[in-house]
C-alpha cells in the first residue's frame, strides 16, 4: 500500500468533506491517505470553524509571536513513518516544514507544497520573506495550486508546469444548491417586503465587514445609483470590525439595509433577493456564492484578490472594472439596466457553478498525487 500524508497546521470544517473524498478516491487505488494537523492558535479559536475527522492524527503545535506574526512548530518527523510523499502548505512560519524539505535530500519521502506561490495581500511583494517564500517554491518534487493563477505564480519562479496540478479550489457547495432549490416564492415576496424591497433593484454586498472588501466603493457606489435610481435598494449581509461604519451608513441612508450575518437558508434567500453582488474589495471564495445562486458579481482591479479570482471571466460569469469609483459604478449600472447583458451573465454563472466543485477538486487531487508518486 502507498501512503501518502496531508499535513495541515490545523483543520477547518469546510475542508473535511475534501478529505474524506480524497481518502475515498485514493483507496480505490490502492493508496492509502493520512491526514495530520495541530490546533489553531487563540485567535483562530474565536471563529469556531474548527473541523474534526475521526481518521486523522493530531500533533501538539506550538506557537510562538515574532514581529507579531504566529510562528508555528510541528512534531512531525515521528508521525510520517515510511511516507511515499509528504503534501505540506507553503508557509514561511511553519518552521517544522524545513526539516521535511532537508530530509528530502537526504533520501526522505517526496515533498509537495500545496498553496498560491506568493502571499496575494503582502504589502511587499519584493521584501525578503516573499523572495525567501519563491525560493523555497522550487524545493519539492511537486507542487497542487489553488487555482490557475496560482499555477501561473508558481511557473513564475521556474518550477515547471508538468509537476504543477491545478486543484481548482472549491468548497462544498451541496447544501447551498439544496436550500436555494428549497426556497419558496411566497417566504421570498414576504422578505422582500419587509425589508421594504418591493419592486425594487437590489445590489447585495455579501461577506465580512473589513477594510480589504473596500466598503467605502460600496457606499458611494450605492449613493451613486441611488440618485440616479431611485429605486434601487443597498442590502449588507456579513458581520466583522467594519460594523459600526455599516450601520450609521444604514441609519443615515433609509435604502439601504445591513441585517448581520446570514448562514444556511436565511443566507440563500438574501442572495436571491440580489440582481447584482458588489464587491470592490477583496474577492476569494465567494465567487462560488455568485455562480450558485446565479447573482453576477462586479468588482476591480484593486490588486488585492485571493487565488479564486481566476475563475472570473469577464463579460462571461462577472466583471472586474478599471479601480476607479466611475468605472465601477458604471458597469454595476449596466449590469441593472441592460436585461439581455445580465442574462448572459446569469447564465455564465450557471455554466461556471457546474465546474468549480468539491469533487471536481478532490477529483484534481487525486490525480495530482497519483502523477506525483511517479513523477
Amino acid at each position: 500500500m502507498i501512503d501518502v500524508v496531508v499535513i495541515q497546521r490545523r483543520l477547518t470544517h469546510y475542508r473535511t468533506p475534501l478529505f474524506e473524498l480524497l481518502r475515498s478516491s485514493l483507496a480505490d487505488s490502492r493508496i492509502s491517505l493520512r491526514l495530520v494537523h495541530g490546533q489553531p492558535t487563540p485567535d483562530e479559536i474565536v471563529k469556531k470553524d474548527t473541523g474534526r475527522l475521526l481518521w486523522a492524527e493530531q500533533v501538539k503545535n506550538r506557537y510562538w509571536q515574532v514581529t507579531g506574526k504566529a510562528i508555528c512548530w510541528q512534531p512531525l518527523i515521528n508521525v510520517l513513518g515510511k511516507a511515499d510523499l509528504v503534501v505540506l502548505t507553503q508557509e514561511n512560519s511553519l518552521l517544522s516544514n524545513y526539516p521535511l524539505l532537508l530530509k528530502r535530500h537526504l533520501g526522505g519521502p517526496k515533498v509537495a507544497f500545496w498553496g498560491h506561490g506568493a502571499n496575494l495581500q503582502s504589502n511587499n511583494p519584493n521584501g525578503i520573506r516573499e523572495r525567501f517564500k519563491r525560493w523555497t517554491t522550487n524545493r519539492v518534487d511537486w507542487w497542487f495550486a489553488y487555482t490557475g493563477l496560482s499555477v501561473e505564480l508558481i511557473e513564475r519562479c521556474g518550477f515547471p508546469r508538468e509537476r504543477i496540478t491545478n486543484l481548482e479550489n472549491a468548497v462544498d457547495t451541496a447544501a447551498l444548491r439544496a436550500e436555494l432549490a428549497s426556497i419558496d416564492p411566497n417566504e421570498l415576496a414576504e422578505l422582500r417586503q419587509r425589508l421594504g424591497m418591493d419592486g425594487a433593484q437590489v445590489g447585495l454586498y455579501l461577506g465580512s465587514l473589513y477594510a480589504e472588501k473596500r466598503l467605502d466603493i460600496v457606499f458611494e457606489t450605492a449613493k451613486k445609483l441611488y440618485a440616479k435610481d431611485p429605486t434601487f435598494r443597498l442590502l449588507i449581509v456579513g458581520d466583522g470590525p467594519m460594523r459600526t461604519e455599516v450601520q450609521r451608513f444604514c441609519m443615515e441612508h433609509s435604502w439601504s439595509v445591513w441585517v448581520g450575518t446570514k448562514t444556511g437558508r436565511d443566507k440563500c434567500f438574501h442572495l436571491s433577493l440580489a440582481d447584482v453582488i458588489l464587491n470592490p474589495g477583496m474577492v476569494g471564495l465567494g465567487m462560488l456564492d455568485s455562480f450558485i445562486a446565479g447573482v453576477p458579481m462586479v468588482t476591480t482591479d484593486c490588486g488585492l484578490h485571493s487565488p479564486e479570482i481566476a475563475y472570473l471571466r469577464q463579460h462571461y460569469n462577472g466583471v472586474m472594472t478599471e479601480n476607479t469609483l466611475d468605472g465601477y459604478v458604471n458597469a454595476v449600472q449596466r449590469i441593472l439596466n441592460d436585461e439581455p447583458y445580465r442574462a448572459k451573465l446569469v447564465e455564465g454563472c450557471r455554466n461556471s457553478a457546474q465546474h468549480y466543485t468539491i469533487e471536481n477538486m478532490a477529483s484534481n487531487f487525486c490525480e495530482g498525487i497519483k502523477k506525483a508518486l511517479v513523477s
